[in-house]
């Protein structure tokens, strides 16, 4: 491995949303990691700092170009890139195609567990949501055709958002899975907005089928967002992608996109991209078997350690999904392991009533935070257990 993963770098003190917390806890939540940008990014930045100006930027066409590379050799989806739109993130995008193309009485269907950005960007839109849930098998999950043909029949569901892969169980569908989607969505005339932000970051032998690249009336009938910003840690220079292959569509999405003043690209924004996609894959390679790694650590941990929490199967991102069904009483558990154990995960029901008894696990990090924190679960989970009528469910656990 040509990059150090195992490196610790100390974010406190640096304006860090995740790391933002007291000095005992250990952060693993949101959804960025904890590793250095690649080598090849940070020059470009910093080539671009040199520079000492920062006006306003535009969009070069080695920007559109940088995009539709990597798609076609990571992916096998060939692109054109004038179907690229800039934009500085994919919730702004995705706010910016409700407001344009939805009208204020219409709904929009999402399939929870799913992205709790998703409940945010629809509630902040005033728009009725509409939830087909995926069903859980005690290991993976699978969408329920059934439901999902019945939610999308109704007439006022206009739009739907779709996580591919999916957030945060890991799950990647299948080129099957999506073409069902495709046409049932084409049936009845529902718009389709394809998350696809963590596409990059698969298990080694396994690969994302773009949602668009599954027939043209996928293509036809779609918006796909997509970034660098989960494959390289670059979710604070907000630079992303919206991807369109109707002209027409494209059109309308552009206006969205402008009307909700989030077209526009910083000074670093656009380099930082075209240097991840043009340079980054080797330290793309080594992240993702590192990853592994880290997910397999997880995965042999509970098996042997904790065998009341379980590991769904997920071939896709940096995010664990956990079930802690095994444990029986579930009040607050996840605010439990924070007080107590200094553990900040994130509570399943973020993600939806049917994400309860789950936890989402960050393990984009050095491997001895994920040991540490996978300890931390351990004593979390046996103080949980114990039931012990001295235990001050409001006091902080020592730091371990």
């Amino acid at each position: 491995m040509n990059y150090d993963f195992d490196k610790i770098i100390d974010r406190r003190g640096t304006n860090s949303l995740k790391w933002n917390v007291p000095k005992e806890e250990l952060p693993m939540w949101v959804a960025d990691m904890d590793f250095e940008a690649a080598p090849e990014i940070l020059r470009a930045i910093m080539d671009r700092a040199a520079h000492g100006v920062f006006g306003y930027s535009v969009v070069p066409k080695e920007w559109n170009d940088a995009y539709a590379g990597w798609w076609e050799r990571r992916h096998s989806f060939r692109m054109d890139p004038d179907w690229l739109l800039f934009c500085s993130g994919v919730i702004p995008a995705i706010s910016g195609v409700i407001g344009r193309l939805m009208k204020t009485d219409e709904k929009i269907l999402i399939q929870p567990p799913v992205y709790n950005g998703f409940y945010h960007v629809i509630e902040r839109s005033r728009r009725e949501l509409v939830e087909s849930p995926l069903i859980y098998d005690g290991e993976s999950y699978e969408m329920d055709f059934e439901d999902l043909e019945q939610k999308l029949a109704d007439p006022k569901v206009s739009l739907m958002l779709l996580c591919n892969p999916q957030n945060p169980s890991g799950r990647i569908w299948t080129k099957k899975e999506l073409k069902q989607v495709g046409d049932l969505c084409a049936k009845y005339h529902v718009l389709v907005v394809s998350d696809e932000i963590h596409c990059d970051i698969t298990d080694p032998g396994y690969s994302y089928v773009p949602f668009a690249s599954v027939s043209d009336t996928c293509g036809d009938n779609s918006i796909t967002c997509i970034a660098p910003t989960k494959t390289f840690n670059l979710a604070g220079l907000k630079t992303a992608a919206v991807m369109v292959p109707d002209k027409e569509l494209r059109e309308q999405v552009k206006k969205g996109i402008q009307a909700n003043e989030a077209s526009e690209p910083n000074a670093f924004s656009v380099d930082a991209a075209i240097a991840a996609f043009t340079k980054g894959e080797p330290w793309l390679e080594d992240m993702r078997a590192y990853i592994w790694e880290n997910k397999k650590c997880v995965e042999n941990f509970l098996k042997n350690e904790l065998p009341q929490v379980h590991m769904v199967s997920g071939k896709a991102s940096y995010l664990v999904w956990l079930e802690y069904s095994l444990l029986g009483e579930k009040r607050n558990f996840s605010s439990f392991l924070r007080k107590h154990a200094g553990l900040y995960l994130v509570d399943g029901k973020e993600y939806g009533e049917n994400g309860s008894s789950f936890l989402r696990m960050n393990v984009g990090c050095p491997r001895s935070y994920v040991l540490e924190g996978l300890m931390r679960l351990k004593k979390g989970v046996e103080l949980f257990e114990s039931k012990r009528s001295n235990v001050d469910w409001n006091s902080t656990f020592p730091v371990l």
